[in-house]
């Protein structure tokens, strides 16, 4: 790998650094610049927009916008958190046969199995997501506002996984799943899958039978387990590393 020599203009002092270690912003004074399209910072304002889109855009185009805006969320997701090749290929057809979806879904727009499906498919991509910017971020050298932006970003991706799964389920249901509230608007689906993750539970929306009672149940224990053990795994790592840093 070439190899750069730079003078600082200040005392001519040199450093060398490699292309790569250039790229992470090694070796320049003040560190590595802000890239927003290299921060889990483009994950969380897609989620947002995914969100926004969701409650304020009518059913039959909501769910076709919002899969368009789950394929850049999913990409960003798994480049930024150097994905391994194995889970790049899975989710690289996952993408494929969404974005076939989303084109279809937006020249077809019949109630029902369709909508089912793109929202079994929107659970798909953010099931893939989570897992590795966790595992991004328990390798990370240091704690700092990128990690904080990760598990952030996580952890919303979870509730919005949790969302089109209730979605999916009253679709494909034999029965509302909010019982005499009816199977739900996509709004409600993201509402309740929140409210349930930080075990708030209002109780004005309930899953009237499984599997929405189950999945519920799911991720209620999900929620709390993602703080107390992935947010905890990752700062202990750190401090681990400190210490050996410091030892050595």
């Amino acid at each position: 790998m070439p190899t750069l020599q730079i003078i600082h203009p200040v005392g001519g002092q040199l450093t060398k650094f490699t292309d790569e270690s250039a790229a992470r912003g090694e070796g320049r004074p003040g560190g590595r610049p802000f890239d927003f399209a290299q921060s889990y910072a483009v994950v969380l304002v897609l989620v947002v927009v995914t969100y926004i889109v969701s409650v304020s855009v009518t059913e039959e185009r909501a769910t076709s916008i919002v899969l368009t805006i789950q394929l850049a969320t999913v990409w960003f997701a798994l480049r930024i958190s150097h994905a391994r090749a194995g889970v790049r290929l899975v989710a690289n057809i996952v993408l494929v046969g969404a974005a076939i979806v989303a084109v279809v879904s937006f020249f077809v727009n019949n109630e029902g199995d369709q909508l089912g499906v793109i929202s079994a498919v929107c659970c798909l991509l953010y099931f893939i997501a989570p897992f590795s910017i966790v595992r991004h971020l328990v390798f990370r050298p240091k704690v700092d506002a990128e990690t904080l932006l990760g598990a952030v970003a996580a952890y919303l991706l979870i509730g919005m996984f949790f969302a089109f799964a209730y979605k999916a389920a009253g679709e494909f249901g034999s029965m509302p799943f909010f019982g005499a509230d009816g199977k739900g608007s996509l709004s409600q689906d993201l509402f309740f899958s929140f409210v349930t993750m930080t075990t708030v539970g209002y109780g004005n929306l309930v899953p009237a039978a499984n599997p929405g009672q189950t999945l519920a149940v799911l991720e209620a224990v999900v929620g709390q387990l993602f703080l107390v053990v992935a947010v905890g795994k990752i700062i202990s790592n750190v401090t681990l590393r400190r210490r050996d840093q410091s030892g050595s």
